[in-house]
């Protein structure tokens, strides 16, 4: 039987005297897993003491897994993308935003599973945001101006404005820009969320009668709008905040929450490696 313990009131629990490799083949103790992560929407889990190949497998009972097309996978174990930080890594400044995982794919990924292999003794934590319980507290009158809005979302402005433009526009044609409804909804259990993050560049169809008189309605406008949006997830009362231990483990709905990594860890090492599992087109 699963032990739950939340975490807080909104968001996060923590699964007690689980064994992450039992559940990829023991359909009765996955069940319960999945029934808790829609409940919870990110779970954790201590002493997982798990190789790569488990790990992957686990994820895929989720269903398929997806490659990134910066960072790349390990060769041995696709999907599993190896996310490490030490002296010699580039100062990218990524992880540290709120965001959802690759929302400028056509299709985001459903969620992740994220482990642990080495972290700081203090410091490196991660943060997860309740994006549906940040929709359902909205004003009403927010809740009837953002309804049937749309909004772009981009792989160009983000991993790539680092590279060199020819490059970045090549990744952009072979990632053209995604659009998704500001709004979605959960495709399991009918939750609304929002659904802007830090890959959301611009509202695609807010310039119409009834919002925008004049071009300061669309320009400003529709940009305060939207960060407003995006920043609610840095309220505390929507968030869980993980200290990250050897071996302990994450798994997160992607489709209703966003994280933010915490890179207050130099000149420590943190290594982490994720699985992402592929989702459907929002709704």
């Amino acid at each position: 039987m699963i032990r739950v313990e939340k975490l807080t009131s909104r968001i996060g629990a923590e699964l007690i005297g689980v064994d992450l490799a039992e559940a990829i083949a023991n359909d009765d103790l996955f069940g319960g897993i999945k029934e808790a992560l829609l409940q919870h929407k990110v779970l954790f889990l201590q002493h997982q003491l798990v190789s790569r190949a488990e790990h992957v497998a686990f994820a895929q009972r989720f269903g398929d897994l997806e490659d990134h097309p910066v960072l790349g996978s390990d060769p041995d174990h696709p999907g599993l993308v190896c996310i490490y930080k030490d002296l010699d890594s580039p100062a990218d400044h990524y992880e540290n935003a709120w965001h959802c995982d690759a929302t400028w794919r056509d299709r985001p990924p459903l969620g992740a599973v994220l482990r642990c292999v080495e972290c700081p003794r203090v410091g490196g934590d991660t943060i997860w945001a309740n994006m549906a319980a940040a929709y359902e507290d909205l004003p009403d009158h927010i809740k009837e101006t953002i309804d049937g809005l749309y909004a772009r979302h981009s792989i160009e402005a983000t991993f790539g404005a680092r590279m060199p433009i020819k490059k970045r526009h090549q990744l952009k044609e072979q990632f053209p820009d995604a659009e998704h409804p500001v709004v979605r909804t959960h495709p399991e259990t009918g939750e609304k969320a929002l659904f802007v993050n830090s890959f959301t560049t611009h509202f695609t169809n807010f310039h119409t009668a009834e919002n925008v008189h004049y071009g300061q309605d669309y320009a400003p406008g529709a940009a305060q709008l939207l960060n407003y949006l995006i920043s609610r997830a840095t309220i505390p009362e929507y968030q869980v905040r993980w200290r990250w231990r050897p071996g302990s483990v994450a798994i997160w709905d992607n489709r209703c929450t966003q994280h933010y990594a915490v890179m207050d860890y130099w000149p420590a090492i943190r290594k982490m490696e994720r699985a992402g599992i592929i989702g459907d087109k929002p709704y």
